[in-house]
């Protein structure tokens, strides 16, 4: 028996998450499907992270046991030959029989888009979140900086979430804007339901005029989801990768 890590990036248009459902076609359910069917063993990968419906991926990880003959560098290459374009592995390897992509000690980085001009642009219609409204993005900046840090982040948490601690740590926030296209970069160890959509829809309002910068230390205090500003759509969240240590 070994374990085989995939890093897998994904077009989440299509699809009702990473986690497989009843009702629904998603990321994890195809995943299984072809590795079954490529190992013809019953395959059920685990997921570092189980992103949203919608959501994007440049490199989820996940993991599977096999006592397959394929060497774990190739099952890429013959994974891919039975995924639908829009999942595509970008490389595997044998890890550690232990190695568990969600409680093995790592990095996480997610990136929010935003095409803020007077017109969509239907190229971004898929990864990209529009608006018309101008938005301050020094204001912005100023106002991630706030949540740097370790900190009780209950505020901008969905209230549907079962976890035994809302702390976590974010390590770095990075706003770039670059013609009409605005960028947030998330990077911690970890992140609670919703949490980076949410701290995205909070900055918009930053970005708007509807909050101050300050607030946002008024947010945290609060510890209530109802202070925070919306969960911005889902569409417009990426996950670029994760890095463990």
């Amino acid at each position: 028996m070994k374990r085989v890590k995939l890093i897998v990036a994904y077009d989440g248009t299509n699809y009702h998450g990473w986690q497989v459902q009843p009702n629904g076609v998603t990321i994890e359910g195809m995943l299984n499907h072809s590795l079954t069917e490529l190992t013809g063993e019953s395959v059920v990968v685990t997921g570092a992270s189980r992103t949203d419906a919608g959501v994007h991926s440049l490199g989820n990880v996940a993991v599977f046991d096999t006592n397959t003959k394929i060497p774990a560098e190739k099952i890429s290459f013959a994974l891919n030959q039975r995924l639908p374009e829009d999942i595509v592995v970008q490389g595997s390897c044998e890890v550690p029989i232990d190695f568990h992509p969600r409680r093995c000690a790592s990095r996480k980085t997610y990136v929010y888009k935003i095409l803020n001009r007077t017109f969509p642009m239907p190229i971004y219609r898929h990864d990209t979140y529009f608006t018309y409204r101008k938005m301050d993005i020094e204001n912005m900046q100023k106002a991630a900086q706030y949540v740097v840090g370790e900190h009780d982040f209950k505020s901008f948490c969905s209230v549907h979430a079962q976890v035994d601690s809302t702390v976590r740590t974010i390590e770095n926030i990075t706003i770039t804007k670059e013609q009409d296209l605005i960028q947030i970069y998330v990077t911690g160890n970890g992140f609670l339901y919703h949490m980076v959509r949410i701290l995205a829809g909070t900055l918009m309002q930053v970005g708007m005029g509807e909050k101050q910068p300050k607030d946002m230390r008024k947010i945290l205090a609060a510890c209530d989801r109802t202070a925070a500003g919306p969960t911005a759509p889902a569409h417009g969240l990426t996950m670029v990768g994760i890095s463990y240590f």
